[in-house]
């Protein structure tokens, strides 16, 4: 059972610690085709932060760092207007060129019917990957200012050799303090795949995971990260029989007895703009939840669509301290998140709560 701190003993009730990197949107169009872009922020352990923050209303920072120069300024403005507390962003000079840190982009095309979204990313040698252990001051964070959740991930473990090391010093001080820690796995085979692979995933997420009390994640992610094998009929975990896949979680909480939940999101890809989506989840309180099912959503941007669902899994849990509600909060406000452009939400409270409670589409007027 989660042991969460209370929110009048600490400054902030959530804190995402990973990249934050200027996504170029080139809109309806093609990367490679393109003459103009839109620039949003984004970052898998982030985008959790500010919808949190923006749809949710709760008090959430961002423990990352920027090259100090005019894009490092720019992702910084974007942050703000989000509402993120930007107290613990890391500053490193620039060198004029970005020969030994810079800022992150990725460039991102949405898709659209039967071309699937497409992403590049171009984020070697960024100031986030290099955040070491003793930058930050871990137990003045957890533990004099107070944090009730820490959320991290698979994506920023991935961006070099001491992120892993960055997450472990933050995920047990967190312990210490008694803060919650979520994970989610978000295997990218690109940004392994120069640093040993699946089998380097696997060595660092198993380590990981020894930390965690909410693991999020898909069934390509238990495989490719953790190494567990999940029943396959048609490459769609809302295909799969479901007696299958509570075997498989039972596996996985059988050698991770300290995981309090598991969750994950129900995706059958029909086209890039039409998805089957849905959620469940797993608690020893609980046992199996299953989030409302949503066949045909239409989708406008799916980028962060599992970021948002996990922003409102933990404001379920962090708020309703129920498991079925904390779902279906997961669910509805990552199928809003894909109805508007950019990797972070532009949902509200009533608006996700309108959906949990069956709402539709008709016109607000």
């Amino acid at each position: 059972m989660l042991q969460i701190r209370p929110a009048d003993q600490c400054r902030y009730d959530l804190v995402s610690l990973g990249e934050i990197m200027l996504r170029l949107d080139p809109g309806e169009g093609r990367v490679r085709t393109a003459r103009n872009f839109r620039a949003w922020e984004g970052g898998g352990e982030y985008n959790v932060a500010r919808g949190l923050r923006r749809c949710f209303g709760l008090r959430t920072a961002v423990v990352t760092a920027f090259a100090d120069n005019e894009i490092g300024r720019l992702l910084e403005d974007l942050v703000l207007q989000g509402g993120v507390d930007t107290a613990f962003v890391k500053w490193v000079p620039y060198d004029g060129l970005g020969r030994s840190v810079r800022n992150g982009l990725n460039f991102t095309e949405r898709g659209f019917g039967v071309r699937g979204a497409v992403g590049t990313s171009d984020r070697g040698h960024t100031a986030a990957s290099q955040l070491r252990p003793d930058d930050v001051d871990w137990d003045h964070l957890f533990g004099t200012l107070g944090v009730r959740w820490l959320h991290t991930g698979g994506i920023y473990a991935a961006l070099s050799e001491i992120t892993p090391d960055t997450i472990e010093a933050a995920m047990s001080a967190a312990r210490r303090h008694g803060t919650v820690i979520s994970y989610d796995l978000n295997y990218r085979p690109s940004l392994w795949k120069a640093v040993g692979g699946q089998a380097r995933a696997q060595e660092v997420n198993r380590r990981l995971a020894r930390y965690v009390d909410v693991m999020i994640g898909n069934e390509e992610d238990f495989t490719a990260s953790l190494g567990f094998e999940v029943p396959d009929t048609d490459e769609n975990l809302s295909e799969l029989d479901v007696a299958n896949f509570q075997k498989m979680i039972g596996e996985v909480t059988k050698e991770y007895d300290n995981f309090s939940v598991v969750a994950t999101t129900l995706r059958t890809v029909r086209t890039a703009t039409v998805n089957d989506w849905g959620a469940v989840a797993w608690s020893a309180e609980s046992g199996f939840v299953e989030a409302t099912h949503r066949p045909g959503l239409e989708i406008m941007d799916r980028v962060g669509g599992g970021d948002s669902f996990a922003s409102g899994l933990a404001y379920g849990l962090l708020e309703k301290g129920d498991l079925a509600t904390a779902i279906e909060y997961g669910a509805a406000h990552g199928a809003l998140a894909m109805t508007t452009p950019g990797d972070t939400s532009m949902a509200s409270l009533k608006e996700v709560e309108s959906l949990v409670k069956g709402g539709g589409a008709r016109v607000q007027r």
